[in-house]
């Protein structure tokens, strides 16, 4: 009630506020120029183009001038076009009725549902005092066997799905919406084809998943400002519902994606390309969206990023600066999918950094033995597939060739299914025992 009330008499103020006009003095590709208005970095403008408005943001200062970028669709703007200053950050509209809906980057519902009610919230949340996060210490369940049982979640935790085009990153994120046993799914879909949107939310996430979730769409048709925006504001609501004191899993598709944009709007300001062409502002926002998502003192943000991987390359900009931030890594591997493996996790390829911290010791240690069983394959590989491999030259490779083909029944997993943790657990435990008998 009292922050609804702060929020009525934020909304009085301003109203009361006398308004101030700027007038738009240059267009440079996507860059708009306005002079004319005090703002700072971050401010929301209204540009009044005739009978209609387009919202943008301040993105960089140059002497008495201003330079934005616009949220929409361009065409209109002129030389002289009037520009109202908003007085600061557009804001993202909270609550409980969130649930179930599908919103834009500016937390606007798309849906054709009833309008949001709640009240208005800045989008430039805090990440947890670093002193003050809790510790990782529980496991949660995502309903995916070979993550569950080999690179395990804890709430709390920030992974990144690692992959290249076309190797199934959104398959995955599918499989882990329906089958986690988060309280609250947010899912952002940044930059993602149009076309995938309504088949994620009708086929993948389903009717009851929709319930339990939010979803922030900005496609790739979307000015690069509103991709941005639409990563702040899934963030953002996140950070609500995690307040409220849920376990609240955040589902990123795609933070490559996701930095793309902020190259766009670097280059537009004016800053230097550097590594790849990327500015260093791209550098300097991902930890600032990435340390957003943990543990806090009540309730619990677990982050999921997919990071599309140019060329397969894992050690790229985007994939080792996320990496060196996340608290682990899926990797997918083409030669899996290729294979008709799915999920194709690529087990040795991926860890989880709180493993030891949030599963039991003969669960960590039976994930140790299939990592060594599948190390060993993986080292005889090009002797075993041209039948080279003499058996009873290595026992290690002896165990590996026995036993692969039940590893594999293990990590494969169809689309459809959610696998029980327990369930998950039981059948790793019986895969190492019988790795035990046989040796």
């Amino acid at each position: 009630m009292t922050e609804l009330l702060d929020a009525l008499a934020d909304e009085a103020l301003a109203a009361a506020r006398p308004q101030r006009f700027g007038r738009v003095t240059q267009m440079v590709g996507m860059s708009i120029e306005v002079a004319g208005i005090p703002a700072a970095i971050g401010d929301g403008l209204l540009l009044l183009t005739g009978d209609d408005q387009i919202h943008a943001e301040v993105v960089a200062l140059r002497s008495d001038r201003v330079v934005c970028l616009a949220f929409g669709d361009p065409a209109g703007i002129r030389s002289g076009t009037r520009v109202l200053a908003l007085g600061g950050p557009l804001p993202v509209r909270v609550g409980t009725n969130l649930l179930g809906r599908i919103l834009d980057g500016f937390g606007r519902p798309i849906d054709e549902g009833p309008s949001i009610t709640g009240f208005d919230v800045s989008v430039a949340g805090v990440p947890p005092h670093p002193l003050r996060r809790g510790i990782v210490s529980q496991q949660l369940p995502l309903g995916v066997r070979v993550l569950d049982g080999l690179v395990p979640c804890g709430k709390g935790q920030r992974l990144g799905v690692f992959a290249g085009s076309g190797v199934g990153k959104s398959s995955l994120m599918s499989m882990i919406a329906r089958g986690t046993s988060a309280d609250v799914s947010v899912v952002a879909l940044i930059g993602e084809r149009g076309r995938e949107v309504a088949e994620f939310i009708e086929r993948d996430l389903g009717v009851e998943g929709l319930k339990r979730s939010v979803v922030v769409v900005a496609t790739s048709d979307a000015p690069a400002v509103m991709r941005i925006r639409a990563a702040f504001t899934a963030t953002r609501i996140a950070e609500w519902f995690r307040d409220q004191g849920n376990d609240v899993l955040l589902m990123m598709d795609s933070l490559t994606r996701f930095a793309l944009a902020q190259r766009e709007v670097g280059l537009a300001a004016g800053e230097p390309p550097a590594t790849r062409g990327y500015p260093p502002s791209v550098f300097g926002l991902l930890p600032r969206l990435l340390e957003r998502a943990g543990l806090a003192e009540r309730g619990s943000i677990t982050g999921l990023y997919t990071v599309l991987v140019e060329g397969d390359d894992m050690n790229e900009p985007i994939a080792d600066t996320a990496r060196s931030i996340l608290d682990g890594h899926i990797q997918l591997s083409r030669a899996l999918a290729e294979s008709n493996h799915y999920p194709a996790v690529d087990v040795l390829g991926s860890i989880s950094r709180v493993a030891p911290a949030i599963i039991r010791k003969r669960e960590l240690q039976a994930g140790g033995v299939v990592r060594e069983i599948l190390a060993a394959w993986r080292d005889a590989k090009d002797l075993i597939e041209i039948d080279a491999y003499v058996a009873g030259t290595n026992t290690a490779v002896d165990r590996a060739v026995s036993l692969k083909p039940r590893i594999d029944a293990f990590c494969k997993q169809d689309i459809a299914e959610v696998a029980d943790l327990d369930d998950t657990h039981a059948a790793l435990s019986e895969l190492v025992s019988s790795e035990e008998a046989t040796s």
